[in-house]
């Protein structure tokens, strides 16, 4: 099993390119499944999550292949088996978003529930609520989500909560549906907005996207975007290498990013004493001394992102004075704590509140990584503590992160990857 090992204690300087975002990606791909010709999508990220995506299209009929460059090409067009079995969505929750493009499209679909998640419950009891008001006859039979449909009608959905996945879907679904499709308390992530404007692209019509009510009128049918689509930047990435070169020191440059999706992240970071600066598709930050500790609380979009949560907590952990982090989203977002605890940081958690004591100085130790983000916590550790870090269990870092061992060495690093 792969590790990283690395040598803190380096200042990282120099300029970066951040990847597609991965959870634009990934219900842009099942969204192929809408149309029966062939859809490309440029800015891919290489990533684990993203094979397993493709792997799922291919295992349902569907041509799937993504090239060197970050082109994905899916050709739904002989898709013969709507079907999303255990083996695969056990191993990325984001399989489920298949579950309302093969009912709009092909009248029928069996998606395996998830199961379990590391960082907590995820609950697609609002993908199922949404579908069943939209007409679908719906059961949940031996873990499987068995789904059927002549032709979905439009209705107005108000979610119990604010799901970026169940949004997803609902907005896939309804863009074939019969009539307008309201959805209420929608989520507002770039990622919803982008997707919507891949489906307008495919010949949808919807409006609203990235407010709280998204309105979706079907049409018959939908078509490939006439030019590749591009995938936007990863705010998740640009905010992990941001929070690196401010845990470090250092000056980078991020290029081919968004400031825009990630406003709250750079309030906070200028909070902790960074100097950033933007243009359209690039950010620049510097550090120079040691980071001031900041407090947040995570919430929806536009505010501060749980994705982004583990990455900040390593600032604070070697930051000028105590911080307190709030986490709302996901009950089980702390497990990175004691990782961080065994490199030397001082954290009491209480419940939801985390607080952290900054220290002068971490040191380096064997840790583990329990899920995506909590592993690019512990390399912005390791980064900065003195001695050698191994993070074990990188497999989650691999769901994620494009080649984060490449680019933080072309910035100055001493990180490898090791068996």
């Amino acid at each position: 099993m792969d590790k990283l090992q690395i040598r803190g204690g380096r200042r990282l300087n120099g300029e970066v390119r951040i990847s597609g975002a991965k959870n634009a990606a990934l219900p842009e791909l099942c969204a192929a499944l809408l149309v029966p010709e062939p859809v490309q999508l440029a800015n891919v990220p290489h990533l684990q999550d993203v094979s397993t995506t493709l792997k799922l299209l291919r295992q349902m009929g569907a041509t799937a292949e993504l090239s060197p460059e970050g082109v994905a090409t899916v050709d739904a067009s002989t898709v013969n088996s709507p079907v999303a079995p255990y083996e695969l969505v056990k191993t990325m929750r984001a399989s489920i978003l298949v579950l309302g493009p093969l009912l709009a499209r092909f009248g029928v679909a069996v998606v395996s529930l998830p199961g379990g998640c590391a960082i907590g419950s995820r609950p697609v009891d609002q993908h199922i609520k949404g579908l069943q008001a939209m007409g679908a006859h719906i059961v949940v039979e031996r873990g499987n989500i068995i789904a059927k449909t002549t032709r979905l009608k439009g209705a107005r959905i108000t979610t119990d909560m604010v799901t970026v996945g169940g949004t997803e879907n609902l907005m896939m679904a309804a863009t074939l549906a019969e009539g307008e499709t309201v959805l209420e308390n929608a989520a507002q992530e770039p990622e919803i907005t982008d997707l919507a404007e891949l489906l307008i692209a495919m010949g949808a019509q919807i409006e609203g996207q990235g407010t709280h009510r998204i309105r979706i009128q079907g049409v018959e049918r939908l078509h490939a975007p006439r030019t590749p689509f591009h995938i936007i930047p990863d705010r998740v990435e640009t905010g992990t290498f941001l929070c690196a070169v401010v845990a470090t020191g250092g000056e980078v440059l991020l290029r081919g990013t968004r400031a825009d999706h990630l406003d709250a992240v750079l309030d906070k970071l200028r909070e902790a004493g960074a100097r950033i600066e933007t243009g359209a598709d690039w950010i620049r930050v510097a550090a120079d001394a040691r980071p001031r500790a900041v407090s947040f609380r995570t919430s929806e979009y536009p505010a501060f992102p749980t994705d982004m949560q583990a990455q900040f907590m390593a600032v604070n952990c070697v930051a000028e004075g105590a911080a307190k982090v709030s986490e709302t989203i996901f009950e089980n977002r702390f497990m990175h704590v004691n990782e961080l605890v065994r490199l030397g940081a001082h954290i009491d958690v209480d419940g939801h509140t985390a607080v952290v004591q900054g220290v002068p100085q971490l040191s380096g130790a064997a840790v583990m990584a329990t899920d995506l983000r909590a592993s690019a916590s512990l390399v912005i550790a390791g980064l900065v503590a003195e001695g050698e870090t191994t993070v074990d269990r990188i497999y989650h870092l691999d769901r994620g992160y494009d080649g984060m061992e490449a680019k933080l060495r072309a910035l100055g690093a001493d990180i490898q990857r090791v068996k």
